[in-house]
């Protein structure tokens, strides 16, 4: 059974808490199962998701909704970053930007979203991700920018 609770998960440097969620030690996180995507592979300064679109996130003309490529690229390129971070220091979204270079269709097939951090200082990463099918084609591109949420001292 997977544990969920998220306080051991932050007790861990952030590579080995994303190795242990990969292998189901703790409970995914339930954005993906709302967005069809899951952690797949991680390595320092390096996160990849793999999804499925459906017609469960189409926006009114049809086509999945730009939101799903954002919120999966914003995703790599957070836990990209979070590989970086000691246990207990945590990370958020400051900006998220994300180029579309063609439209994900509900039958497009499994992406596979890649974040790689660019740089990492004291209060922010920067990191940037590509969205591509199995064949490598290229369906959105992007950086994030996030802070480092340390704990407050007392």
């Amino acid at each position: 059974m997977a544990n969920t609770d998220s306080a051991e998960l932050m007790a861990l440097p952030g590579l080995e808490a994303l190795r242990l969620l990969i292998a189901g030690k703790f409970a995914p996180p339930t954005i993906g199962a709302t967005m069809g995507f899951r952690l797949v592979e991680v390595e320092e300064g390096f996160a990849a998701f793999e999804g499925e679109p459906s017609d469960r996130v189409l926006n009114p003309m049809g086509v999945v909704h730009g939101g799903w490529a954002l919120t999966i690229i914003d995703s790599c390129c957070g836990c990209a970053g979070h590989t970086l971070l000691p246990a207990g220091v945590g990370y958020g979204s400051v900006e998220t930007k994300v180029n579309f270079v063609r439209p994900i269709r509900a039958d497009t097939g499994r992406l596979r979203a890649e974040g790689r951090v660019l740089a990492r200082g004291r209060t922010l990463i920067t990191s940037e991700g590509k969205l591509t099918d199995m064949n490598g084609k290229l369906y959105a591109h992007g950086t994030s920018t996030c802070m480092i949420i340390r704990p407050e001292k007392k």
